[in-house]
């Protein structure tokens, strides 16, 4: 019997809760026995899917120059050709308009996943995004986002699966820390061992919110209270400097930290005293939350997108407005003042919400599940094509 061909597409392979899954998703089918084929520009991620035994295909698929996206739709088609891909999964808008043109013809279906609330003010913006209801199946991220798609594109039920994200609990617990890693990390980040950290990761983009938690810090009193915001600036070092001139006017310089990207995030977590999400737009699931209850250890989320569907607030953590730092500073203070004993609780709780919904194995499960919908729907249309044809030679023969 064939192995199942699976190909998914996206921009590029850097750090990113799409690109997290996407890896994740691949190294599942490997194991299933299928074969995995992930499209992409490339980037720092590339070289563990040797070890995963998947196929990488480097194309510029990040592209959103209209030529460039012919040109990728002509490479994908001869791909799927080539290679006999049965399911085309793209994950981002770019290499979805070049996969959806790239099937036609072929017998591969085609599928997205939703990962953004895309902003759809115009109607050029709206038809650009609306590849991502194309498929056959719409995987959402979050009922959030499935109800984005809902409102804002011609889609049926029937094509939408909401599949949240998934993370590795075995990695974030506990339990898999020992003390050294903590201790290497407050060396780099050159953090007194008495201090109690603040933490927001998250790559350096405005509406991650950077600059609220900034000002939420200057109401902040407390000498041993320092923040460290972890990510990458991918480029954008207009505001990156921005955040560290906010540091400076706020006379902040001994309590904040605006560091690169960090390679051990349970290590992070399990040094926090509180994480921050301190998002102004709504994020259609958001990892940090997830991996802060996993590891449980106390966090602060802003009140909207998918952080409504990952925190139970009060019991696994906080929803806060959303763009105001005074209320912010207001949550951290009430999160610092908590007892060992509320602590204990609320980490428990935390750490029960993120084995139970938010898994990597049952994000990978569902994701699965969705590809095997596909598969039987294209053997049946198979096996039917074939019994006509079969009809129609008796009909030929018998005439």
């Amino acid at each position: 019997m064939r192995k199942p061909v699976i190909m998914q597409l996206i921009p590029e392979l850097s750090a990113g809760g799409a690109e997290q899954g996407c890896l994740d998703v691949a190294e599942a089918l490997v194991k299933s026995d299928a074969h995995a084929i992930i499209v992409s520009n490339g980037g720092r991620r590339v070289h563990e899917l040797e070890r995963m035994g998947v196929e990488h295909i480097s194309l510029p698929v990040h592209s959103k120059n209209p030529l460039q996206i012919y040109k990728n739709a002509k490479n994908i088609h001869r791909l799927i050709k080539e290679r006999g891909v049965d399911v085309v999964h793209a994950r981002s808008r770019a290499p979805a308009w070049a996969a959806w043109h790239g099937c036609k013809g072929t017998s591969a279906s085609f599928m997205t996943t939703c990962h953004a609330p895309y902003n759809y003010k115009g109607k050029m913006k709206q038809y650009y995004n609306s590849v991502m209801s194309r498929g056959e199946r719409v995987v959402a991220i979050s009922h959030f986002i499935a109800e984005y798609l809902r409102n804002g594109y011609k889609i049926t039920e029937d094509q939408i699966r909401v599949v949240p994200n998934g993370i590795r609990i075995e990695k974030f617990h506990p339990k898999m820390l020992g003390p050294q890693k903590m201790l290497t990390l407050l060396k780099e980040w050159r953090i007194p061992d008495d201090a109690r950290i603040i933490l927001l990761p998250g790559r350096l983009s405005r509406w991650k919110g950077h600059h609220v938690l900034i000002e939420a810090m200057s109401y902040i009193d407390k000498d041993d209270v320092c923040c460290v915001i972890i990510g990458d600036d991918q480029g954008r070092t207009a505001y990156r400097r921005e955040l560290e001139d906010m540091v400076e006017e706020y006379n902040l310089g001994g309590r904040v930290r605006v560091l690169n990207h960090c390679d051990d995030m349970p290590a992070a977590y399990m040094m926090s005293e509180v994480v921050v999400s301190a998002s102004i737009e709504p994020e259609g699931f958001g990892r940090v939350p997830v991996e802060a209850q996993a590891m449980g250890c106390p966090v602060i989320a802003t009140d909207h997108g998918g952080a409504r569907e990952t925190i139970f607030d009060g019991e696994t953590g906080w929803l806060v407005e959303p763009d105001n730092a005074r209320t912010l500073a207001d949550a951290i203070n009430s999160v610092l003042e908590l007892t060992p004993h509320q602590k204990a609780i609320m980490a428990t709780k935390a750490m029960a919400n993120a084995a139970r919904n938010f898994s990597r194995e049952l994000m990978i499960d569902r994701t699965l599940d969705v590809y095997a919908e596909l598969l039987r729907e294209k053997e049946h249309t198979e096996y039917n094509v074939m019994s006509e044809g079969r009809d129609l030679k008796k009909t030929a023969e018998s005439a």
